[in-house]
C-alpha cells in the first residue's frame, strides 16, 4: 500500500529531526564510520515509525544497533521535545539495519572482477 502525503511528511520530519538529534548525541560519527537515517516509514494510523539506519565503515552494526536501543529513552525525549507541537502522539520508533549501502558495495565489487575477469580472458586470446 502506497504511502499517504502525511505519512511522507511525518516521516520526513522525523527523519530530518532524529539525523540532528543522532548529530547532537554523537551517534553519526562513531569509531571511525558513520550512522545516517536512510529512510522513515510510518504506518497509516501515525503512531509506529520505522527508522531504517544505514552504517558505514561500523565494524559491528548489531552491537551499534544494541547501544542505540539502550539510549531510546533519551532519543525519544530529545526528538519528542523538537516535534511535539506538530504531532499529537509520538510515535513508537523501530530501528531496522538498512544493508542498502552494503549490498551497493558488494555489487561494485562484482563489476570490478568481472571486469577485470573480461580483461583478462580478452588478453589471453590476443
Amino acid at each position: 500500500m502506497q504511502e499517504t502525503k502525511r505519512q511522507k511528511q511525518i516521516g520526513q520530519l522525523i527523519q530530518e529531526q532524529l539525523s540532528d538529534v543522532f548529530q547532537r548525541m554523537g551517534f553519526n560519527v562513531v569509531e571511525g564510520g558513520m550512522i545516517s537515517i536512510a529512510a522513515v516509514k510510518m504506518t497509516p494510523d501515525l503512531l509506529e515509525a520505522k527508522v531504517y539506519l544505514s552504517m558505514f565503515q561500523i565494524k559491528s552494526p548489531n552491537e551499534m544497533m544494541d547501544r542505540i536501543k539502550d539510549r531510546m529513552g533519551e532519543i525519544k525525549k530529545a526528538l519528542g521535545l523538537r516535534v511535539g507541537k506538530q504531532l499529537r502522539r509520538m510515535p513508537e520508533l523501530t530501528f531496522f539495519l538498512d544493508d542498502t549501502l552494503d549490498y551497493v558495495f558488494k555489487m561494485e565489487e562484482l563489476f570490478k572482477k568481472i571486469k577485470e575477469d573480461d580483461s583478462h580472458i580478452k588478453g589471453d586470446n590476443q
